[in-house]
């Protein structure tokens, strides 16, 4: 019988709070989260264990969340359980043109204290464990200093032994006390990466890069052995050894949301290098599933509109 294969996943989902009228509508959402959710979906049939490494309260709202993504088929026994601190919070509102506002309550989040000396060594056995990591720009940016180099820590001892950390960079001014801090941390993250999905304008917004090759340069001086460069409706590059493929994106005329369309990508794309997929079968499935979530509105679509998986059986890790 073939190994599990464990992947975790480390970030923060907030309560999500949509305004339209005077009325408002409660979701939750999360780079991470949209992540792990799809990546389960579509690959817990192949053996794939997707963990969800994150903190949360005790109220009713971070019940919600546990309870949903189990039945999402995501692991959430390390997910830690905060007795003084709540999720995060945010708030969209839609102006009549349709651009969105977002506001955000998140400073004193659970998941800004997942981890401390007390979960740290719990938190090693498990990465240890695993065969791939996966962090976003996000996930070190709510976290504080000491916290955030704590984790470095711990993903050096995991890639140790043998876990390969992928490390997407949604870059989130917000969340940095500065642009130099933010561009420190990215650094040191990169050093650690073996997998980077550095989508370009927040390549833009961080370095002030005028074209891709100054990413992708970065990228490789830092050691990063697989690049993909999310572009949107354009063809995304991928970059291994210095060979360079771009692979188009399907083109989708009735686009009604791209919320979580980046997260969906890296999703498809990590679910099919998992499972023995190509680079170029890899990024045409983020393709397809980011494709397939900008036709719905919202970041998580229904379970029956999910595209399959095309690998074949033998090509189960």
């Amino acid at each position: 019988m073939a190994k599990t294969l464990q992947v975790a996943i480390i970030g923060e989902c907030m309560v999500e709070l949509q305004k339209s009228g005077e009325l408002f509508k409660q979701t939750f959402g999360g780079d991470t989260l949209n992540t792990a959710l799809y990546l389960a979906r579509l690959t817990a049939s192949f053996g794939v264990m997707t963990h969800y490494l994150t903190g949360l309260g005790q109220d009713p709202f971070s019940q919600q969340m546990l309870t949903s993504w189990q039945k999402e088929g995501i692991n959430t026994d390390h997910v830690v359980i905060s007795d003084r601190h709540l999720p995060g919070m945010y708030l969209i509102e839609t102006s009549a043109d349709g651009e969105r506002r977002f506001f955000y309550w998140r400073d004193n989040s659970a998941a800004k204290y997942w981890l401390n000396e007390q979960t740290a060594s719990d938190t090693q056995q498990l990465l240890n464990q695993q065969q791939f990591i996966y962090l976003s720009g996000v996930s070190l940016a709510i976290l504080p200093e000491p916290t955030r180099n704590l984790l470095f820590t711990l993903l050096e001892t995991a890639r140790q032994s043998g876990a390969k950390i992928i490390f997407d960079n949604n870059y989130r001014p917000a969340l940095w006390p500065s642009i130099e801090a933010a561009q420190a941390a990215y650094q040191h993250m990169l050093a650690l990466t073996d997998m980077a999905f550095l989508t370009f304008d927040d390549e833009q917004l961080l370095y002030g890069d005028q074209h891709e090759n100054q990413s992708i340069a970065r990228a490789q001086q830092y050691g990063v052995n697989e690049i993909i460069i999310k572009r949107g409706e354009k063809p995304c590059y991928i970059v291994i050894d210095n060979q360079q493929q771009e692979i188009p994106a399907d083109q989708v005329s009735n686009v009604v949301d791209t919320t979580a369309a980046g997260d969906s990508f890296s999703a498809g794309y990590l679910a099919c290098r998992i499972l023995g997929g190509t680079p170029a079968e890899a990024a045409s499935t983020g393709h397809l599933l980011a494709g397939t979530v900008i036709q719905h509105r919202g970041a998580i679509i229904p379970n029956d509109a999910m595209p399959q998986m095309t690998l074949n059986q033998s090509q189960k890790a």
